[in-house]
């Protein structure tokens, strides 16, 4: 198996990025503005980016520190797979250590996924520290994927 990993800064307190990533307005303000569902433990999050999406369950919500999903709905790729957020506090940021884990080899649609990943996490990103995010349908477009 194997993971996607990313690790970002953020000049605000753990609470405020937590907000981000673990509630629905929050995760509406940066990956997609079409996000719905219950994002308490249990709960089923729908994310719809155009002509697809994901429904990720919801395995851990633990406040400032960790969000954990389950990917329940989505590309066949995905069904399975977890995104993990562990956040921690260094040097004044916020760090935030992205795991998508669980891939079963390393496809084509996994390096779209990586780089895709790379610039959505910049988004929280943004959105904490400045109180604007960059969702889908306002995201960088970069390539024939969505």
């Amino acid at each position: 198996m194997v993971d996607i990993l990313h690790r970002i800064g953020v000049t605000s307190s753990p609470e405020a990025v937590y907000a981000a990533l673990a509630t629905i307005d929050g995760l509406a303000g940066w990956w997609t503005e079409d996000t719905e569902g219950d994002s308490e433990v249990g709960g089923v999050i729908r994310f719809r980016f155009g002509p697809g999406g994901f429904d990720m369950k919801v395995l851990e919500a633990e406040a400032a520190e960790r969000v954990l999903w389950e990917v329940a709905g989505g590309p066949e790729e995905w069904i399975g797979t977890r995104v993990r957020f562990e956040l921690g506090q260094e040097e004044g940021y916020t760090i935030v250590l992205f795991r998508h884990e669980g891939w079963r080899e390393p496809v084509e649609f996994m390096y779209h996924c990586n780089t895709k990943w790379a610039t959505f996490l910049l988004s929280p990103k943004k959105l904490v520290e400045t109180g604007k995010g960059d969702p889908a349908p306002h995201d960088v477009k970069i390539s024939n994927w969505p």
